[in-house]
């Protein structure tokens, strides 16, 4: 039998004083918890205002607010192109120039590739290698990740190798390359003038298609390329695209250079 004087009843009901029950740590835990989680719920409720907060673009992520930005770019570009051919309607009328100059000027413009281009094309399609994808071949390491995608370097020797084959214009999935054009990636994205693509990648070229494959067949750096292609599974194919009419370049085509100091 436990001493009367260790008894709870004791401290509270006998002639000795009181004593204050003690809080236990695991009550103290279980209020905190409920405490927090109605600052949580008040905080939520006050944020969305009754709206869905999933929809607040502050919250979106990086991957959607790229995709916004590009679906914007494409119409921004669209506009810029409407309002450039109505200027160039304006300009026809009576630009005091004479019948000589207006041919170089269309001249230029063909080179500049600010207009449309038709003749015979060939179109060369990359693409990403399964991710489950194994060595194929004997002697070779089992693949990393960074070896099963499409690289900045792939895009970019296809595009050389059209352009040493003679390609008069050359399209990357729905747009014109200028000379200003630069073929960049992020990961295993495409970004080209302002857009964002997501493989596969097409690479449209108009020119002569039999020295146009001749030149891809003479590239070093595709050499190397389907290597991966054929031991580890990168998407490649050429096809004869017979008469295609490319689109004219509908972006900004102003430069921007350094100048001197002083």
């Amino acid at each position: 039998m436990s001493n009367s004087a260790d008894s709870p009843r004791t401290g509270a009901m006998g002639s000795g004083p009181a004593r204050r029950p003690r809080l236990r740590p695991v009550r103290i835990l279980t209020a905190a918890v409920f405490a927090l989680a109605g600052l949580i719920f008040f905080t939520s409720f006050d944020t969305a205002k009754g709206t869905d907060i999933r929809q607040d673009a502050s919250l979106l992520k990086l991957s959607d607010l790229i995709q916004q930005r590009s679906r914007k770019n494409k119409g921004l570009d669209e506009s810029n192109a409407t309002l450039r051919d109505s200027v160039e309607s304006l300009a026809e009328n009576d630009d005091g120039s004479t019948k000589a100059e207006d041919e170089e000027l269309s001249g230029l413009e063909k080179s500049a590739g600010t207009h449309e281009l038709t003749g015979k094309a060939v179109t060369v399609t990359l693409n990403d290698a399964p991710p489950d994808a194994t060595a194929k071949l004997p002697g070779y390491p089992e693949p990393q990740p960074d070896y099963l995608v499409i690289h900045q370097q792939d895009l970019q020797a296809v595009v050389n190798a059209l352009w040493q084959g003679g390609a008069k214009g050359i399209r990357v999935m729905d747009q014109r390359l200028i000379s200003t054009s630069a073929v960049r990636c992020v990961g295993n994205t495409l970004i080209l003038q302002g857009r964002v693509y997501s493989p596969p990648y097409k690479i449209t070229a108009v020119g002569d298609p039999d020295r146009l494959k001749q030149a891809l067949a003479d590239s070093r750096a595709i050499q190397t390329y389907m290597v991966y292609v054929n031991v580890y599974g990168l998407g490649w194919n050429v096809t004869d695209d017979g008469t295609v009419t490319l689109p004219g370049y509908t972006g900004t085509v102003d430069l921007h250079y350094a100048k001197p100091v002083g």
